[in-house]
């Protein structure tokens, strides 16, 4: 039985692409949501970057941002920019329910965690209020969590870090103090399950760093010994 159940999987998998061709959600060519040719064209953060923010930075030190920042984080990396295909993908997984998007997704993020240090023994997605949660049906950074776990083989851990009050989302916030305020006291600890540990945060996009700082604090504040977080695009 145990060895049967990959082959019925696979199967299932090949009757949904053919029910259900992929299309890259880049250019529309049939056969992958991301096409190699799309993915190639996409534009990467290569180093040196701010050890802190992850932005590009040519002398590979605190960025002028940073070294301003009393930040909670330890270092958020990201493999892309959030523009092109990748920023076509995140909206796909985010707002038209394109959840089978999400194991190319942490695969492309677990190729990054392979050759960048991120430190870590446990994975947490970024919460959303259970408001969203009820809108959506689902949050996309636990989805990328869990399938970045089958491929690191790090745990995932789950609603210990809540988000308890509902905030605007930060893409309407007009600048980085804003967003700052838009999520601080927003996110609490409700267990000790992450006690003791290093955290790696995970979430689809970071754009100014403030809400994976805000998770930061409050996890340093239960215990947990350090805190990096990896997104899969950063707004630069």
């Amino acid at each position: 039985m145990v060895t049967v159940l990959p082959q019925v999987s696979r199967l299932g998998e090949i009757a949904l692409d053919i029910l259900f061709p992929r299309y890259c959600v880049g250019c529309r060519k049939e056969g992958s949501f991301i096409c190699d040719s799309c993915l190639l064209s996409q534009p990467l953060i290569v180093p040196p970057v701010c050890p802190l923010c992850g932005r590009p930075q040519a002398s590979g030190i605190l960025c002028s941002d940073c070294i301003r920042w009393k930040a909670e984080i330890d270092g958020i990396r990201s493999p892309f920019r959030f523009e092109g295909v990748i920023q076509q993908a995140v909206y796909q997984l985010k707002y038209r329910n394109l959840r089978a998007i999400a194991p190319m997704l942490a695969g492309l993020l677990y190729d990054f965690m392979k050759i960048t240090p991120v430190r870590g023994d446990a994975l947490v997605p970024v919460p959303l209020h259970k408001s969203r949660i009820r809108e959506r049906g689902y949050n996309q950074s636990a989805l990328l969590a869990k399938e970045l776990a089958k491929l690191s083989g790090l745990p995932v851990i789950q609603n210990s870090l809540v988000k308890h009050e509902k905030s605007m989302p930060q893409a309407r916030s007009a600048n980085v103090e804003e967003r700052k305020k838009n999520v601080s006291g927003v996110f609490s600890i409700r267990d000790e399950r992450l006690t003791g540990r290093s955290v790696i945060l995970i979430d689809d996009v970071s754009t100014s760093g403030a809400t994976l700082d805000a998770c930061a604090g409050v996890l340093k504040e239960a215990g947990v010994l350090s805190v990096w977080g990896l997104t899969l695009a950063r707004e630069i």
